[in-house]
């Protein structure tokens, strides 16, 4: 295009930007960059929008905020990108002053619906979910701005990460009582907002009335029933999933294996891990940890051993926690050791280890180990994990 004397516009830059923005694409952006200045496009809140996107994708944070205050006209697009910008990147009190500082009112650059759930996803994304909760019904008493799909979505991931189920209820009704239909996403949000809030009966309610599903909503579904220990139902579901032609992907396994391993049902887990292959999935460090939960859980822990030694890498820390737990649960000081020490490999000092390993040494009245033990976790100031429950 430049070869034949042609000069981009604005749509053009945008395109470009849009197309090799990512983290390996440092240099291209800030050709292009160069060259909207050049041709004196920078200024213009179209062009500038795209340069922020390019700028959040790069990380560059000195580069975002040095392209907004070059834009002459800022319009609700380029705000929006910016404080999208900030929450992405994790600077959460910068994106809360850019979304104080946008106009309330303007024409070019009110907030919008857009605006705020930025700002809620943003917290969402940081788990700062009883300040996006906070914010959302902020929003609701500002008649002006009306919550979208998108918006209602955001607010149940909140939910459903904090456990509030009333919100949740309260949320859902709101949907109803504005007769917004719901769609694929939103039905697939509200089924992991009960299922993950102790309401599975609600949770298969929402599903039921689907009258499109997709591979993402059964995964919800199956998840759910795993998360409360209803493993037959859940391996039923997957059942009518393949039925129904739905094609299952690595979360649904590892969905249908954390079923069995709560419902102690090894033989189907083992039977699903194998299937496995028939999918063309291939078991990747989640299964296994499932699989060697399934087995130590049962009281196989040898096989679970033998599990981990055959695995075509490394086993993880969770692979090694669950083989720990379970040696805990059976008594196994043995293995019990092993799997400390692969832990310790891992993350240094990790109180789990001590903890565990003194509950073994306890229960088989080694009380020199057990002394020695705690004298190690003083020295290296490893600190028992507290407990801790949620209550709405």
């Amino acid at each position: 295009m430049r070869r034949s004397g042609l000069n981009p516009d604005e749509l053009t830059i945008a395109a470009i930007i849009d197309a090799v923005s990512g983290p390996g694409s440092k240099v291209l952006v800030l050709q292009i960059h160069t060259l909207a200045i050049r041709l004196g496009l920078s200024l213009s809140a179209y062009t500038g929008s795209a340069l922020l996107r390019g700028y959040t994708s790069l990380r560059d944070l000195r580069g975002l905020e040095r392209v907004f205050k070059e834009i002459l006209l800022k319009d609700v697009v380029s705000w929006n990108v910016l404080i999208m910008g900030y929450m992405k990147l994790g600077f959460v009190e910068d994106g809360e002053r850019a979304f104080a500082e946008m106009p309330e009112r303007n024409i070019m650059s009110q907030r919008n619906v857009f605006s705020w759930t930025v700002m809620i996803n943003g917290y969402v994304q940081c788990r700062e979910f009883k300040v996006a909760l906070l914010l959302f019904r902020e929003m609701v008493e500002s008649w002006s701005n009306r919550p979208s799909h998108y918006t209602f979505s955001s607010v149940l991931k909140a939910c459903a990460a904090s456990s509030s189920l009333l919100m949740g209820r309260q949320v859902h009704s709101m949907i109803s009582k504005r007769g917004m239909a719901c769609d694929v996403v939103l039905s697939t949000s509200l089924i992991d907002m009960y299922a993950k809030s102790g309401d599975i009966t609600a949770a298969s309610g929402v599903f039921k009335s689907m009258p499109v599903k997709n591979t993402a909503s059964w995964n919800s579904m199956i998840g759910g029933f795993a998360r409360h220990g209803l493993g037959v139902e859940a391996l039923e579901e997957f059942e009518r999933m393949v039925q129904c032609g739905y094609k299952p992907d690595q979360v649904t396994f590892i969905n249908l294996l954390s079923a069995c391993a709560h419902a102690g049902l090894v033989e189907e887990g083992e039977k699903q891990f194998m299937l496995m292959g028939r999918f063309g999935i291939t078991a990747e460090k989640e299964h296994y940890a499932c699989m060697v939960d399934l087995l130590a859980r049962a009281g196989q822990l040898d096989k679970a051993e033998r599990l981990i030694k055959g695995m075509p890498f490394e086993p993880d820390f969770v692979i090694w926690g669950a083989l720990l737990g379970a040696c805990g649960l059976h008594s196994c000081l043995e293995l019990g050791e092993v799997a400390a020490k692969g832990i310790s490999r891992l993350r240094r000092e990790h109180p789990a280890a001590y903890d565990v390993l003194c509950r073994v040494h306890g229960e088989k009245g080694d009380w020199t180990s057990v002394m020695e033990l705690r004298r190690l976790m003083r020295k290296t100031k490893a600190k028992k994990q507290d407990a801790s429950s949620w209550i709405e």
